[in-house]
């Protein structure tokens, strides 16, 4: 699968010192996924003390990041 950053999860990835790699990781390997509206999906794991989500989009052997942010764990 390929991975394609939309330019908010870029902005976001870097105010907040995050990489692909643990971006990916997360998509691949998540603790969790959830259904979203528009047809996205949410995925998560727990990175470090904080709980990472990761909004994405699949197409055509493709996941399409749409955005990435960190928030407490079990809230979700």
């Amino acid at each position: 699968m390929r991975f394609v950053y939309s330019d908010h999860a870029r902005a976001n990835m870097t105010e907040r010192r995050i990489s692909n790699h643990v971006v990916e990781d997360v998509v691949v390997n998540p603790e969790q996924i959830t259904d979203s509206r528009r047809g996205r999906k949410i995925a998560q794991k727990t990175v470090g003390n904080r709980l990472l989500r990761v909004v994405y989009k699949e197409a055509e052997k493709v996941y399409i990041i749409v955005t990435v942010y960190f928030a407490r764990i079990g809230r979700y």
